[in-house]
């Protein structure tokens, strides 16, 4: 009798899985093993190969009139080939999640998932790349070499500083969308949120002064986004303090921040900074005193997303501010790059934009904000990811963006 074939991913499977799991462990099963077996993507061929005919047109003789074509006018490359719909998600492993350095090999679960939200969330198809390497150059050097099979680069947990570096480096050598999700998808769905949470309350962002805790690829970048859209003052602290001129200690990075940030003159510790602020932010991890954030101005916002464990507790949060926010999943407001990324790569390969500017991202984050409308409230400044509107509203608002800024090439 011939073996039966399963579907790895069929409920059956995963039962199988479960009792394969526990019994070679002998521990309670954990069903995202089950769910991650035999990875959690693949490649589909969008046409039919039934016959010789079929074969002949996709493969040898008929391809090579296609490839010919291509050759004599390369702009044809984006519309014979997937590559005006595809991205790279391009790590090294050194700064995956909360997980931190874990290599190339560890990460390709998360850049699978990345990539299927691409997919699932923006009808973008996107491949996972784990390099070899933590050398930016070396980073640098492959990426370009990789870049005509793709039509944009996503970066995804490269540590900071380096990942700095390897952005600009790469958006001055490419000609195609580069964009480091950490830093500009968690700004932009930042920036949707305060924008909502100040609409709410009847203030506008320059009203605002905020707090960051967290001088990595997060923290820098949202600094610098919510003061492009006309944040009233930002100031950010790392485990030292508050970042500010009169620190010897910094890195290039910071210097350049402390030029931008914390026009108030603050200096000290992040508590110190709290004091009468309008906004936190978190992006460290860490806890912060409830008595730091009892020291908070009258209607404050609170928006601490480290995962999974917030620096300040929602309960804790809710009893001074007027708006929380979170990384999580299980509490309102949650503040998701997957509201942000893959409307945004849409919107840019559309239209096959050159770069992603500052206003392209200003867009997205005008546009996720209007989702949600007049339902706004204290427990809904932000969409939910699987609320429908979401990618085609950041998609359309991207597009037109790039038309304007004039690095749209279609």
């Amino acid at each position: 009798m011939a073996a039966e074939i399963v579907n790895p991913h069929s409920e059956s499977a995963r039962e199988a899985e479960a009792e394969s799991v526990a019994g070679e462990s002998g521990e309670a099963f954990d069903p995202a093993f089950a769910l991650h077996r035999g990875g959690k993507m693949a490649v589909q061929s969008t046409v039919p190969i039934r016959d010789k005919d079929d074969l002949s047109l996709a493969y040898t003789p008929g391809v090579a009139r296609v490839c010919t074509a291509i050759a004599e006018r390369p702009e044809l490359v984006h519309d014979y080939t997937w590559k005006s719909q595809v991205v790279a998600v391009v790590t090294d492993g050194t700064a995956v999640l909360g997980l931190g350095d874990i290599g190339p090999e560890a990460s390709l679960p998360v850049m699978e998932g990345k990539a299927i939200l691409f997919k699932q969330f923006g009808g973008v198809d996107a491949v996972p790349i784990a390099l070899a390497t933590t050398d930016t150059d070396e980073i640098v050097d492959t990426v370009v070499r990789l870049a005509p099979s793709f039509g944009g680069v996503n970066l995804e947990d490269i540590s900071a500083p380096r990942c700095f570096e390897i952005e600009r480096k790469l958006q001055e050598r490419l000609d195609i969308p580069v964009f480091h999700d950490d830093q500009h998808g968690t700004a932009v769905v930042t920036l949707a949120a305060l924008r909502n949470a100040a609409k709410l309350t009847g203030r506008g962002l320059g009203d605002l002064r905020a707090v960051i805790s967290g001088a990595g690829a997060a923290g820098v970048a949202i600094a610098k986004f919510l003061l492009e859209a006309g944040l009233g003052d930002v100031a950010v602290a790392d485990r030292k303090g508050i970042v500010s001129r009169d620190r010897d200690d910094l890195t290039p990075v910071k210097r350049e921040l402390a030029e931008i940030t914390n026009r108030a003159g603050l200096s000290g510790s992040l508590e110190t900074a709290l004091a009468g602020a309008d906004v936190f932010i978190g992006v460290s991890g860490g806890t912060v005193p409830e008595a730091a954030v009892a020291s908070m101005a009258e209607g404050a916002f609170v928006f601490a997303m480290a995962n999974p464990n917030p620096e300040v507790h929602p309960d804790v949060a809710h009893k001074y501010a007027s708006v929380v926010a979170t990384g999580r999943s299980d509490y309102p407001n949650q503040i998701n790059n997957v509201l942000a990324f893959p409307g945004i790569f849409a919107g840019a390969l559309q239209v096959r934009a050159s770069r992603i500017t500052e206003g392209m991202k200003i867009a997205a984050a005008n546009a996720l904000a209007d989702v949600v409308g007049d339902d706004l409230a204290a427990d809904y400044v932000i969409p939910s990811p699987f609320d429908e509107r979401v990618a085609p509203a950041v998609t359309a608002a991207v597009a037109a963006a790039a038309r304007a800024e004039g690095v749209a090439r279609r």
